[in-house]
């Protein structure tokens, strides 16, 4: 979250309050229950706090985060989700971003990947620049924040409608990928080669062993075939056809 973007937020029933100058907000702490408007207002007042999350009326301030167990494998999806973006018009992705989910939940994921709402997607960007909804694949890349992440927050994202979740448990070198099915969340096994393909965006294929073997090329290989198919074409051509229909 950018200081500009800090900034701008405003309480989503209105305008920002304003306090009087000698009022001073109580820090965000872990284990804090607030409501959203009160978590944004807290927030807001710590511009040295780069991420915090309300998960059902509960504040988590995350730990410091380590090099090996997060930031690399964080940078590998950036990188292969960044590429599906970049050949899918009318897919966007988002690192970091703050997505009000509810009055109870406002997640920071480590990765959004969502389609254009002009192009049908379930989720908008608000005028002060957050998302609002539930972005159609959430990615969270699991250290620390494992118990969390595959329980109360997939919950949380299944409860709201977020189609596809990706949790990479990077200290055991695995990762999870639940589509969600009938209300509830399945998990999608890779076939014979090894793939684990989306079903909400075509193309967007994951070998992952190849991930977990940090053998970076083979997984971009994947998904390069994966963007080349007909089913990858198809999708571009609808969203195209979506968008142009809300000009």
């Amino acid at each position: 979250m950018t200081q500009t973007q800090r900034d701008s937020r405003n309480d989503p029933y209105g305008n920002r309050p304003t306090l009087p100058p000698s009022a001073k907000l109580p820090p965000l702490e872990n284990g804090d229950h607030l409501s959203r408007a009160e978590f944004e207002r807290r927030y807001e007042a710590m511009p040295h706090l780069k991420k915090a999350e309300l998960i059902e009326g509960v504040v988590y301030v995350p730990a410091a985060l380590r090099f090996k167990s997060h930031a690399k494998p964080h940078g590998w999806l950036i990188t292969w989700l960044g590429t599906y973006e970049m050949a899918t018009p009318g897919v966007e992705m988002g690192d970091n971003p703050t997505v009000r989910l509810d009055l109870d939940n406002e997640p920071q994921p480590d990765i959004v990947l969502l389609i254009d709402p002009a192009a049908g997607g379930q989720s908008r960007i608000s005028e002060d620049d957050y998302v609002e909804g539930a972005p159609e694949l959430i990615v969270e890349i699991a250290a620390s924040s494992a118990s969390i992440d595959l329980h109360t927050k997939k919950q949380v994202y299944r409860r709201n409608g977020v189609q596809e979740y990706i949790v990479w448990r990077s200290l055991e070198n695995g990762l999870d990928w639940f589509s969600l099915n009938e209300g509830e969340y399945l998990a999608l096994p890779p076939d014979a080669d090894g793939m684990i393909r989306s079903r909400i965006f075509p193309g967007l294929w994951l070998d992952v062993a190849a991930l977990c073997g940090g053998n970076m090329m083979q997984v971009m290989q994947g998904l390069q075939t994966g963007i080349q198919s007909s089913a990858h074409a198809e999708f571009v051509q609808q969203l195209a056809a979506r968008r142009s229909k809300q000009i």
